[in-house]
C-alpha cells in the first residue's frame, strides 16, 4: 500500500451501485460503527495535547485548525461553536480553510495543492511561541497544510497533525518514499486510523466523522481545563437566544438550589451575567 494511495484505497464494499437502498445505507452505518474505536486508540495522544492547548492558552496562546476541503471545514465549525458554548473570544479558537470563507460552501479543492498559501495564513495570523496549530489532513500530505505546519513550527508554535493516515512517518522519522510532509513539521501526530472508505477516497464519511468527534474531544477537554465547565454545566455560555437563555436559567437554579423563576429573576437582575452569578455561589 503506497504513501499516496491510503486514503484511496478501496474498500470491500465493490458493488454499490447494484445494491438496495437499505442495504447500502446498512452497510455505511456498519462502518461508521469503527469511528469510535479508532478515535479511542488516539485518546493517549489527545490527552497530551489537551494538557498543551490548556496550559498555552492560560499563558495567552490560541489553537489553531488549518485544514482543506473537508477537514478544514470540520475545523471551522468546532472553532465556531467554541464561543456560544463556553463564552471563549472567538480569536481564541481560529478554524483557517484552504481557498478562504467561500471554500465553506463552495469547493474550492485545488486551493489544498498551494503549501505557500498555508504558509502565508500563518504569516497573517501573526502565529506565536504560545500558539497551538493543528493540521488536520486525512492523507497526512495536503500542501496546504503541509505548508502551515512547517511555517508554524519556524514560528515556534506547538504543532500538531491530525492524520487518518497510518503510513505517515512517526514525528522523527524519514517518511515513506514519496512523503510530501517532513516529520519535522509535527511535535505530535495524532493517527485515527478509520481504514478505506466505502465510496473510495470519500473522506467526508469516516475520516470526516472521526476528526469532528476527535476535535470534540479536544476542544472540549482543553476548556474543561480552563474551568469553563463547572460539574457538567456550561457556566461561560452566551446568553444569546431563547434556547441558550433557559439553559443559564437551568444552570443557575441547580448551582444556587432555586426554582427557575428564582433563577431567571437573578439572571435578569445581573443583565444576564451568569459567571457574576457564579462567582457569588463560589463566594457563599
Amino acid at each position: 500500500m503506497s504513501f499516496e494511495k491510503f486514503t484511496e484505497q478501496a474498500s470491500k464494499y465493490r458493488n454499490l451501485d447494484k445494491m438496495g437502498v437499505t442495504e447500502i445505507l446498512q452497510h455505511i452505518n456498519e462502518e461508521d460503527k469503527t469511528v469510535p474505536y479508532a478515535v479511542e486508540k488516539a485518546i493517549p495522544q489527545m490527552e497530551k495535547l489537551v494538557s498543551v492547548i490548556a496550559d498555552k492558552m492560560l499563558a495567552g496562546g490560541r489553537l489553531f485548525y488549518v485544514g482543506a476541503g473537508s477537514s478544514g471545514r470540520i475545523g471551522v465549525l468546532d472553532a465556531s461553536e467554541i464561543p456560544p458554548t463556553f463564552g471563549a473570544p472567538p480569536e481564541l479558537v481560529q478554524g483557517v480553510i484552504a481557498g478562504g470563507v467561500t471554500a465553506l460552501y463552495r469547493s474550492a479543492e485545488g486551493a489544498e495543492d498551494n503549501e505557500t498559501a498555508g504558509a502565508l495564513v500563518m504569516d497573517e495570523r501573526r502565529i506565536k511561541d504560545i500558539d497551538v496549530v493543528i493540521g488536520i489532513s486525512a492523507s497526512g500530505r495536503t500542501p496546504f497544510v503541509v505548508g502551515a505546519l512547517a511555517r508554524a513550527k519556524q514560528l515556534s508554535a506547538k504543532t500538531i497533525l491530525l492524520t487518518c493516515n497510518p503510513t505517515v512517518a512517526g514525528v522523527g522519522d524519514s517518511g515513506p518514499p514519496g512523503s510530501t510532509i517532513p516529520a519535522t513539521t509535527a511535535d505530535l501526530m495524532i493517527t485515527l486510523a478509520v481504514g478505506p472508505e466505502i465510496v473510495t477516497g470519500s473522506t467526508r464519511l469516516k475520516a470526516g466523522t472521526a476528526t469532528k468527534i476527535a476535535l470534540n474531544i479536544i476542544s472540549t477537554g482543553a476548556m474543561v481545563a480552563l474551568g469553563k465547565v463547572r460539574g457538567n454545566l456550561m457556566i461561560d455560555l452566551h446568553t444569546t437566544s431563547t434556547k441558550l437563555r433557559d439553559r443559564a436559567v437551568r444552570v443557575v437554579a441547580e448551582l444556587t438550589e432555586s426554582d427557575y423563576n428564582s433563577a431567571r429573576e437573578k439572571l435578569e437582575a445581573s443583565g444576564w451575567n451568569l459567571r457574576d452569578i457564579i462567582g457569588e455561589v463560589k463566594k457563599n
